[in-house]
């Protein structure tokens, strides 16, 4: 397996993504993510049954990725928008990251993980990432989590003086 297969295989990416090229600077590595030429996505839109739309454009996105060994990882890739014929043109989803986030799934899991057990400032010192970018990924995934919660069955509180 050649360089960019290995970081293909790594990132757990799957057609039409792949790695097609890395720049290494000594102090971080850029792992460029690009899709297959003639590639068609499905419409993000939630109940769309439109599977296979022509790409309209791209955008050029970056996300920050756990490091690589002891070296600062970053993700930039065209990211593909869709011409859906019911929805018009959508930015598609990718399985790395989460829409909106400037961070891939794996650092933000690695972000929550190191955040159940030391302060956030810990975390972002360990990430080499600030502290308000951590807090803004965890106050994301805790208010999702809220939001999944059902209370309905609670018929009882306690509390003390404090």
């Amino acid at each position: 397996m050649d360089e960019l297969g290995l970081f293909t295989a790594a990132l757990g990416l799957s057609a039409p993504w792949r790695v097609t090229r890395t720049e290494f600077d000594g102090a971080q590595l850029d792992l460029y993510l690009d899709f297959s030429r003639g590639a068609r996505f499905s419409c993000p839109a939630r109940d769309c049954t439109h599977g296979a739309c022509a790409v309209h454009d791209t955008a050029d996105k970056t996300w920050r990725h756990m490091d690589f060994f002891q070296y600062k990882a970053l993700l930039p890739a065209r990211l593909p928008r869709v011409c859906c014929p019911e929805h018009g043109v959508r930015q598609v989803s990718v399985s790395w990251a989460r829409p909106g986030s400037g961070f891939s799934m794996l650092f933000e899991a690695l972000a929550l993980t190191f955040a159940t057990a030391m302060p956030v400032a810990k975390v972002a010192e360990m990430t080499r990432e600030h502290d308000t970018r951590i807090w803004r990924v965890l106050e994301h995934h805790v208010g999702a989590a809220r939001d999944r919660e059902d209370f309905s069955a609670v018929t009882k509180v306690g509390m003390d003086e404090t």
